[in-house]
C-alpha cells in the first residue's frame, strides 16, 4: 500500500493551503457548471407515461406528486432479476430522507424494467421508504436511454433524469448515467476526502447492503 508522505504540521499547513486554492477554484467552475445546467433547453414529454406502484398504475405526471420538479433514479433491475443492481443499491442508500427535496418542491422517484411484483419485496429487505415503480412493458427506459439495445438485447445502465412540470405539461430536462453518478453520491464524496480514496487496497467491490461480512 503506498502511503502519504510524513512531514511537520507547518509543512502538512502549506500544502493544504495551496491544495485549497485549487479547490476554491475547483468549485467556482462547478457552480459555472451548475449554472450551465439550469440554462439547458428542455423537451416536451408525453406525461402519460405508465408506471405500476405500490397504489397500482400511475403516469409520469402523478409521479410529480404535485410538485414542480422529478428527479427519476433509473434503477437497474431487469425483468428476471431477483434482486436489483448492487452499485445503483448503493446510490439509493444515500438519497436519505426525501423531505429536503420536497421542501424545494422537488419529488424523487426510483424506477427499474422489473415488475412491481419483484421490486416490492426487495425495497422492503433493503428498507427503503421512497417511492419506486416499474416501467414495465412501457417504452420510458428506451426513451430516456436508461435501456440501451446490444445487438437487438436490452441493457440497463444507471443514471438519473430530471424533469420539469408546467401544470399538466411535462419537460425532460437533464439525464446522467453510469459513472457520472458516482460524483453525485455522499459514500464517493467522503472517500475522496481520505488518504486511501475510494478503492483503498483489500477493499471490497460494492455489495448489497445487508452482504457485507462484518
Amino acid at each position: 500500500m503506498s502511503l502519504p508522505e510524513i512531514v511537520s504540521r507547518e509543512q502538512w499547513r502549506a500544502a493544504r493551503e495551496e491544495l485549497r486554492r485549487r479547490e476554491e477554484s475547483a468549485r467556482r467552475e462547478r457552480e459555472a457548471l451548475g449554472a450551465e445546467r439550469r440554462r439547458l433547453p428542455m423537451v416536451e414529454v408525453d406525461p402519460e407515461y405508465l408506471f405500476e406502484g405500490g397504489d397500482g398504475k400511475a403516469t409520469l405526471l402523478d409521479l410529480f406528486e404535485g410538485r414542480s420538479q422529478l428527479v427519476v433514479h433509473h434503477f437497474m433491475f431487469a425483468p428476471e432479476w431477483v434482486t436489483g443492481c448492487p452499485c445503483c443499491a448503493a446510490f439509493l442508500d444515500q438519497v436519505g430522507h426525501l423531505a429536503h427535496l420536497s421542501a424545494r418542491n422537488t419529488s424523487f422517484a426510483a424506477v427499474s424494467r422489473a415488475p412491481f411484483t419483484r421490486i416490492l419485496p426487495f425495497k422492503a429487505r433493503m428498507g427503503w421508504t421512497v417511492p419506486w415503480y416499474s416501467s414495465a412493458p412501457g417504452d420510458f427506459n428506451d426513451d430516456f436511454e436508461a435501456t440501451v439495445r446490444d445487438g437487438g438485447k436490452p441493457v440497463d445502465r444507471p443514471g438519473l433524469s430530471c424533469f420539469l412540470r408546467d401544470r399538466d405539461r411535462v419537460f425532460h430536462t437533464y439525464s446522467v448515467y453510469d459513472a457520472d453518478l458516482d460524483e453525485l453520491g455522499t459514500t464517493a464524496a467522503l472517500l475522496d476526502l481520505t488518504a486511501l480514496g475510494r478503492r483503498p487496497a483489500g477493499s471490497e467491490a460494492l455489495r448489497l447492503h445487508d452482504e457485507y461480512d462484518f
